[in-house]
């Protein structure tokens, strides 16, 4: 491998190097602590609104550096509105159903307006932040609803103490957890999905390289290719075997999978991600393409309103009730881990795993210095810190390309 193309494979993965360093060094100064395999479980359970609303604003951001400011109020009102149902005897079915629909509703509303009156994303998601927080505080009356009795609803979103997928291969059932966060078993089920995911992984890469080679297209070399696979693959498996020996996949990890698989697909493989690229990186040049430019706004804030409602839905379970703060801040760890994980300012530059690495790599700072015992206050200050470098880092290398 020559030095530019070393330059430019570094330059990809900054930031897998960097949630990979930073993970080192808090098992070292935590004493392995981050890595039991609690800690793991909890930190997938606990950032899977980040990964969910990070996916949905990463579209925004790709259409030109757009974000979407009103995320945590929207999500507070469709976890309202749904909570109001079940708690007035709708079943948790249609209440989740209402969530997803008042967040899809959402969407439309700021869609229609930046993309088709022009008004600008920052204005108009302001004033949504601002509108259905109020409306948030209307339909709770104040006060907090309770979800404690609807189980199954919190099972299913992965609040409950049984928002695990059962282990259908006979392993024993979770027993009493040690001093390391580990149970007394082995999850066989989680253990085979792993392996599973792993060999599916690497089909894909094989064909996709393949089919790149047969159709001319450049590709990263062979040498390069095997060990971001193997990596990659190793990360797979070592989360897979913690999640094991604690109670299994959490029900959780299962919405964000969907949400990553399908919205990763989205992006990579159809016509409408091409055209969020397209317009991200010049919306004239894709007008005059013959790009509908105002259908690709819509798109992306009507999967950001639907991505939100589905969000609501796993707050309100993890929580085990709907507040009137619920939300508060989620939009800034969204658009954070978009930037952090590689998304660029100006649009048109970002992927799904970037996404979800960003994600990890906040989720993992912000473990760490809780487990260390930092005050939240320094936490944000490290986070806030961690996203300007991020940042700063997409504006060199953009000015080093010019």
């Amino acid at each position: 491998m020559d030095k530019s193309n070393a330059l430019r494979t570094l330059k990809k993965y900054t930031m897998v190097i960097a949630l990979v360093v930073v993970l080192i060094f808090f098992a070292c100064t935590t004493g392995g602590k981050i890595l039991f395999p609690q800690n793991i479980t909890n930190l997938l359970s606990q950032n899977a609104y980040v990964f969910v609303l990070g996916v949905g604003m990463l579209l925004c951001i790709l259409t030109g550096g757009n974000i979407d400011l009103a995320v945590g109020s929207v999500l507070c009102f469709a976890a309202a509105v749904g909570s109001t149902l079940m708690n007035k005897g709708v079943s948790p079915f249609i209440s989740v159903i209402v969530m997803l629909l008042f967040g899809l509703l959402v969407g439309i509303w700021q869609g229609f307006w930046i993309a088709y009156i022009k008004v600008p994303p920052f204005m108009a998601t302001l004033s949504g932040m601002y509108a259905f927080r109020g409306l948030s505080n209307v339909v709770l009356e104040g006060k907090d609803i309770n979800l404690k009795n609807y189980t199954g609803f919190i099972n299913l979103f992965g609040g409950g103490a049984d928002c695990y997928i059962r282990d259908f291969l006979g392993g024993a059932a979770p027993g009493e957890i040690l001093d390391k966060g580990r149970a007394g078993h082995i999850n066989y089920t989680c253990l085979v999905a792993g392996i599973i995911v792993v060999i599916v992984f690497i089909i894909s890469v094989a064909r996709g390289r393949m089919n790149a080679t047969k159709r001319g297209y450049e590709t990263t070399p062979l040498s390069s290719e095997i060990i971001k696979t193997s990596l990659i693959s190793i990360a797979i498996m070592f989360i897979t075997f913690e999640l094991a020996n604690y109670k299994g996949i959490p029900t959780s990890f299962i919405w964000v999978l969907l949400v990553v698989l399908i919205y990763g697909y989205v992006t990579t493989r159809t016509r409408i991600g091409r055209h969020l690229y397209a317009v991200g990186g010049n919306a004239k040049a894709a007008g005059l393409s013959g790009i509908n430019t105002k259908f690709v706004y819509f798109f992306a804030y009507i999967n950001m309103g639907l991505l939100t409602g589905l969000a609501g839905a796993l707050v309100a379970a993890r929580l085990t009730k709907t507040t009137p703060k619920m939300g508060e801040g989620y939009e800034m760890d969204a658009i954070g881990a978009c930037f952090i994980g590689g998304a660029s300012a100006y649009g048109g530059i970002g992927t799904v795993p970037g996404v979800i690495i960003g994600a990890l790599l906040t989720g993992v700072i912000n473990q760490g210095m809780s487990i260390m015992g930092i005050e939240a206050n320094y936490q944000k200050v490290v986070k806030g810190l961690v996203l300007l470098a991020a940042v700063i880092f997409d504006v060199v290398s953009k000015n080093e390309k010019k």
